[in-house]
């Protein structure tokens, strides 16, 4: 993804981190029950898998289907022009030192007429490039490794600045582009990793989800060697550039599918090429995804004849956090399930992160879900060295009917309590209805609730 007018395509042949878990001394068949994939030792401590920090108001976006990049975000009218295309995400660059083009259409209020038309942002940003790769003009990451650490928090710190400009929510998924290294140099090895580890520890830390763009054999592979390692926070999600024309999201050379595995993947397999739709032609990369992208507010209104009440969560017996007057605006970030108001169990979440019945909103249906709004998530990587096992209901006399592997996205949108594993009781419902139990799951807490996520 090395834009620089389309020149200089490069060819394409990881303040809270994860409390400290306990040593339990238990048998697992005592504890989890029959039928687990996993055996009972310590999840990590923080890396790999670092806790992210959720705000209030947070919730992260999934995309599943194609996209395209390019190098200038395209003119609003070029968007709508396109809505007779298969694509229905586009990829932007928000920031970063070695970004090219410029971005004169890349503002907040295009962000929100992109989103309003149903499309979904994949937001790049194009930071300090490897000491061994990029191009002779590119700032360069350091070749120590702590200075790299700290220039990757840096670079996260400026995406998230450059996000918030552009009305991007706590919850985004960032993608920092990587461009192509020398394999063989050790110490650039070791200062990309750091560089990545920065970046990740930090948009956990705010509250953001961490992505990563690279070339799949000049780049992913060493990302993907260090998957496991105690030394790297690893990114949540992973862009490849493979210009093979194969839109799969698996079989991965020298990447096993069992990484990445949860709705973290995503891969450019064409580059720079014209394509037109709707009279409008556009010089794209092409991209399949199946990973978190941008969270964005969508405005709608009051429509009660009295005061809106504004709740601490998605049901009438949370406590009233504030009202708003009939025909108010509202920005609402996702959807969630809750008690039923009227027509609908269906709850909006604010970006202040309070909770309005969507009976009384503005919103296309006020029975059912309504696009483009997503479902409340708070992905957590999951920590069990062999595997998590995904069950019917929340503790382990509940059949097992999958398994998360290590480092995959459990995509929570609640927790209840439910029998006991190690030190919690606690256990996470998905948003496919699946339970997990919360001590493999690298939440804030693994011995109670981790807001934001709801109770179930």
């Amino acid at each position: 993804m090395s834009h620089s007018h389309r020149t200089l395509r490069t060819l394409h042949t990881l303040p809270t981190l994860h409390a400290l878990r306990r040593f339990a001394v238990l048998a697992a068949a005592a504890v989890l029950g029959a039928g687990t994939a996993l055996t009972f030792a310590p999840p990590a401590a923080a890396e790999p898998a670092t806790a992210v920090g959720f705000p209030s108001g947070a919730s992260a976006t999934r995309y599943s289907g194609l996209a395209f990049d390019t190098c200038t975000a395209p003119p609003l009218t070029a968007i709508r022009a396109w809505s007779a295309s298969p694509y229905r995400a586009v990829g932007v660059y928000i920031g970063g030192i070695n970004r090219t083009c410029a971005q004169p259409q890349l503002t907040a209020s295009w962000v929100t007429s992109v989103s309003a038309l149903k499309w979904r942002l994949l937001p790049i940003y194009k930071g300090l490039q490897p000491p061994c790769g990029g191009r002779p003009t590119d700032a360069k990451i350091s070749s120590a490794a702590a200075t790299a650490r700290s220039q990757g928090t840096a670079a996260a710190a400026d995406a998230i600045a450059k996000a918030k400009a552009l009305g991007m929510q706590p919850g985004s998924a960032f993608y920092n582009d990587i461009e192509n290294y020398v394999q063989t140099d050790n110490t650039c090895r070791l200062a990309v990793l750091s560089y990545v580890s920065g970046w990740t520890k930090e948009l956990h830390r705010l509250g953001y989800v961490s992505g990563v763009y690279m070339n799949l054999n000049l780049g992913a592979r060493q990302l993907s060697d260090a998957y496991t390692s105690t030394s790297y926070a690893r990114p949540d999600a992973l862009w490849i550039a493979r210009y093979d024309g194969t839109d799969s999201l698996k079989g991965w050379t020298n990447i096993a599918d069992s990484k990445w595995a949860s709705h973290q993947r995503a891969k450019q397999f064409k580059g720079s090429h014209d394509e037109t739709y709707g009279g409008v032609t556009l010089n794209i990369d092409t991209d399949r995804l199946d990973t978190p992208v941008a969270t964005v507010a969508y405005t709608y209104t009051v429509t009660s004849s009295t005061a809106l009440n504004a709740r601490t969560g998605p049901t009438t017996g949370y406590p009233v956090a504030k009202s708003y007057a009939p025909r108010s605006a509202l920005k609402v970030v996702c959807q969630a399930p809750g008690s039923t108001v009227g027509s609908t169990s269906v709850w909006d979440k604010l970006s202040d992160g309070t909770y309005v019945t969507d009976h009384y909103v503005s919103t296309p249906s006020n029975t059912t879900y309504s696009a483009p709004l997503p479902r409340c998530t708070y992905p957590y990587q999951t920590t069990a060295p062999g595997g998590l096992s995904v069950r019917t209901g929340p503790g382990t006399s509940y059949a097992v009917v999958g398994t998360l592997p290590n480092g995959a996205l459990a995509w929570v949108y609640c927790q209840r309590s439910g029998s006991t594993v190690a030190t919690t009781k606690i256990w996470d419902r998905m948003d496919n209805g699946r339970y997990v139990s919360d001590y493999y799951v690298a939440t804030p807490s693994n011995t109670t609730y981790s807001k934001p996520a709801p109770r179930c």
